[in-house]
């Protein structure tokens, strides 16, 4: 005849009531639908700005992109670094020369404070991508280094020294092909709306972004 829990308890005997049953485990992604999706986005962005480097910017787009300045395979000054040592966001829209696109990363030379610069961006670097023109925009997850691809042929390292503007006495073809007047360094909406930065356009240099724009609520 069974015992009775009392009985067990007068014994020493234990009880022990089996737990309940915490339900079915969540169904593994293997196949990593969410990176494909991103790495699908990442070719739209590719795309738009392969059409601009060969066109120029079409109508009012201009584009917010930001980045991982610690990123493998990242290439900026050590100036650049220093005065951005984790993110930042530049503007495309202004004066911005030698657009180049690769299938794994974007080259671009801007002027910070007069100064020329270049630019080296992996696509796998890049945190958000906007259009403020069309209220569009894409925002990635960078994942962890295993998951980012090597790119053949471009190191993380200091950008070589910039080369001056040609000057009132330079000819043409020494100079960078531009593309309109450049603007000061300028601080976005922190909502990241379709509001241009502050600041008055000038010619010392592109627009630059501290705040970061696409980081979610």
């Amino acid at each position: 005849m069974p015992m009775s829990p009392v009985s067990r308890a007068l014994t020493g005997e234990r009880w022990i009531r089996p737990e309940p049953s915490a339900g079915p485990m969540p169904p593994v992604d293997h196949i990593r639908y969410d990176l494909l999706a991103q790495e699908a986005l990442r070719g739209v962005v590719r795309r738009v700005l392969s059409d601009v480097a060969r066109d120029g910017l079409p109508g009012d787009h201009h584009f917010y992109i930001s980045f991982d300045t610690r990123a493998p395979g990242v290439r900026l000054s050590q100036r650049m670094r220093e005065q951005y040592p984790e993110d930042m966001t530049i503007v495309l829209q202004h004066q911005f020369w030698d657009l180049n696109v690769t299938e794994h990363a974007v080259e671009v030379g801007l002027s910070f404070g007069g100064v020329p610069e270049k630019l080296l961006i992996p696509f796998s670097a890049m945190k958000g991508f906007f259009d403020p023109s069309v209220k569009f925009g894409l925002q990635f997850d960078l994942g962890t280094p295993e998951e980012e691809p090597e790119l053949d042929g471009v190191q993380d390292t200091e950008a070589s020294a910039p080369v001056p503007l040609a000057g009132a006495k330079g000819s043409k073809a020494s100079a960078p092909k531009l593309r309109g007047a450049a603007s000061e360094p300028a601080v976005a909406s922190a909502g990241g709306s379709d509001e241009k930065p502050e600041g008055e356009p000038s010619s010392g240099g592109a627009e630059v972004v501290r705040l970061d724009v696409f980081r979610k609520k």
